[in-house]
């Protein structure tokens, strides 16, 4: 039997692929190319690993599908509410996938998910329009909402989408400006990713309560689980970025202290101004060092500390998620999700 989750990822691929499918005409489909090569459907490699977990899209789905407003849906798996929101979830995905195009430029990053990144394989100007397109398609899609919503919910939804896409500039601004500098505290750290991280799963979450008929009260419950959804996925980040298995994560835990990334741990650490604090201040961390410096931020308390923020944030995020009472099938699938992404070691 088909589950709820499965129907709506099937769903939301056919539902991007014919968004995108915008570009695919006779002049431009080396450049629809791209946007697939980059949304993980063609090219060397493609498949499910390089197309990624398309979570931020499911939870978009999950929110519409759970409100519950005191009336019985029956088998949610063919509520028309969901169905009816498929182009918002591939909106959000398109304007997940247009911020990691340019990230990958500005990050000078050669790989996305195992691949070359599109950057790489076609250009950084050619990458910019591909951006520049994913963007406007996502602006495109969220519009497809007329065909079942009335104008002013059509409206409120691109709001905050929209809303939403100014807050990332913000994080991406805050976290390229911050590479900068060296007096950045922890109160620096929550307004970057509260843009870069926070804004996007907030975004899906309220979207997706408003496509579902929430009232004011319940649509901020979602929106307020899916923002701590994102803190708490962040710190995890962080922690996994420098103390975790390298064997699940895929990533070396040497890169988030040679990069001189302005994590959590690492900005605790730079505030108790002890030995990992010096040895920082004298200049990139070098490979060979790595144990020891992530040893001495460790022993000086960071990784605790951000254990216990990140315990927190998945506490107010279980917290509103409860306090939004998410409905049958989809509400139960909406709490698995929730406790994969806030308990995960990858």
């Amino acid at each position: 039997m088909t589950t709820i989750t499965e129907s709506m990822l099937a769903t939301i691929e056919d539902e991007l692929q014919r968004q995108v499918a915008r570009l695919d005409q006779p002049r431009t489909q080396q450049f629809h190319e791209m946007l697939t090569y980059h949304m993980g459907w063609t090219g060397e490699g493609a498949g499910s690993l390089a197309a990624g977990k398309r979570i931020r899209p499911l939870l978009t789905l999950l929110s519409a599908a759970s409100v519950f407003n005191g009336e019985e849906k029956g088998d949610n798996t063919s509520d028309p509410n969901w169905l009816h929101a498929k182009s918002a979830a591939a909106s959000v995905e398109l304007i997940h996938n247009f911020s990691l195009v340019h990230d990958d430029i500005q990050d000078n990053s050669d790989l996305r998910r195992g691949r070359r990144t599109v950057w790489v394989k076609w250009g950084a100007p050619m990458a910019i329009n591909v951006g520049d397109a994913l963007f406007v398609i996502a602006n495109q899609a969220i519009l497809d909402l007329a065909d079942h919503y009335p104008a002013e919910i059509v409206v409120r939804a691109s709001s905050i989408l929209n809303d939403c896409c100014l807050d990332l500039t913000r994080g991406q601004f805050l976290d390229m400006s911050y590479e900068e500098r060296d007096d950045l505290g922890l109160e620096d750290y929550w307004p970057m990713i509260g843009g870069k991280t926070s804004a996007l799963l907030s975004a899906c979450t309220h979207i997706g309560s408003l496509l579902g008929y929430a009232n004011e009260n319940q649509q901020e419950a979602y929106r307020l689980f899916g923002y701590h959804l994102g803190l708490a996925f962040q710190v995890q980040d962080d922690l996994l970025g420098i103390w975790g298995d390298e064997s699940l994560t895929g990533k070396s835990v040497a890169s988030d202290l040679v990069e001189g990334k302005n994590s959590l741990p690492i900005l605790f650490g730079l505030g108790k101004n002890g030995r990992f604090a010096e040895r920082w201040r004298q200049g990139p961390i070098l490979l060979d060092e790595v144990r020891r410096v992530s040893a001495l931020l460790e022993d000086e308390g960071a990784r605790a500390f951000a254990e216990t923020v990140a315990e927190a944030e998945t506490q107010k995020a279980l917290g509103y998620l409860k306090e939004a009472n998410p409905y049958g099938e989809a509400g139960e699938a909406m709490l698995g999700l929730a406790n994969m992404l806030l308990k995960r070691k990858q």
